[in-house]
């Protein structure tokens, strides 16, 4: 990645291959450990193991955690209208990944995380018909997982106000500074460096960039300084960045291409009507 600044969310580009909408969004919450191709459960009583090869990953999860249906499920009965396909077969699949995160034995919340999903879910539901049904969508999705939609976007919003705060070296300084934000950073770079207790992912890469732009910091250096400081791996978020850019850059040319094919039917239905009302004028 050449540059921070490269993947600024005004700088997409297009491209109109449905399919590869479906494969970016795939990739976009899969963490580090590199989840491929097929999962599959199994439950038990003795804890969560996970096994994985090139082709196959299978999570044996604790006899009381929800599956992926059950996760599913409770997002379909707490949002029971229905959802345009550009939009509704992203979020089926991030609400899968997502659920593949949430219960792995190392996952912890953090708002960083909070942050890189609040990042995606607005991007992709940018342009909703409906912003009360866009709002509604995002309570359904997180109650889905367990977990609180309010704290996801106050955790968000104190990072976002944080980071429009911050220039390029204060944003990497924060280990010697003291605040609340400078206090959680601090605890992931602890839990990062302990690796057991954290669990990298996609979400948190797009939170760390959310972060560099909000600042400004469009330096090459800075995100190579920021995750140092983080102990999380450059390469990896340097891999999953491009994937988000990839998966905006497919979103808006789907969403465009959804917009004119409303506008097209929306024309045809008026020629429809002004045709009868022609056609009833002739026979009267």
């Amino acid at each position: 990645m050449a540059a921070v600044a490269s993947l600024s969310f005004s700088a997409l580009s297009q491209c109109s291959d449905r399919k590869s909408i479906i494969s970016s969004t795939r990739n976009l919450a899969y963490n580090s450990e590199g989840l491929r191709l097929r999962t599959s459960f199994s439950c038990n009583n003795g804890g969560v193991r996970a096994s994985s090869s090139s082709s196959r990953m299978v999570i044996h999860c604790m006899s009381d955690a929800p599956t992926v249906a059950d996760t599913k499920l409770n997002f379909l009965k707490a949002y029971k209208r229905p959802i345009p396909s550009v939009y509704n077969t992203v979020l089926q699949e991030l609400i899968v990944q997502q659920h593949l995160i949430k219960y792995k034995k190392s996952y912890r919340y953090d708002p960083v995380f909070a942050l890189g999903f609040v990042t995606v879910f607005d991007q992709l539901m940018d342009g909703y018909p409906s912003d009360e049904d866009r709002e509604a969508i995002f309570q359904a999705y997180i109650k889905a997982l367990n977990e609180d939609p309010e704290q996801y976007r106050i955790d968000a919003q104190k990072l976002e106000e944080w980071a429009r705060a911050q220039t390029s070296s204060s944003l990497v300084e924060f280990p010697s500074r003291e605040g609340e934000i400078e206090g959680t950073l601090k605890d992931i770079a602890e839990r990062a460096a302990s690796k057991g207790s954290f669990s990298y992912s996609r979400f948190f890469a797009v939170g760390l960039f959310r972060l560099l732009e909000l600042a400004n910091a469009t330096e090459p250096t800075i995100l190579e300084k920021l995750c140092a400081a983080l102990n999380i791996d450059k390469r990896s978020v340097d891999r999953d960045l491009d994937v988000y850019r990839n998966l905006l850059s497919k979103l808006v040319q789907a969403k465009e291409l959804l917009k004119e094919y409303v506008a097209r039917e929306k024309k045809k239905r008026e020629e429809r009507v002004e045709n009868q009302k022609a056609n009833e004028a002739v026979t009267k």
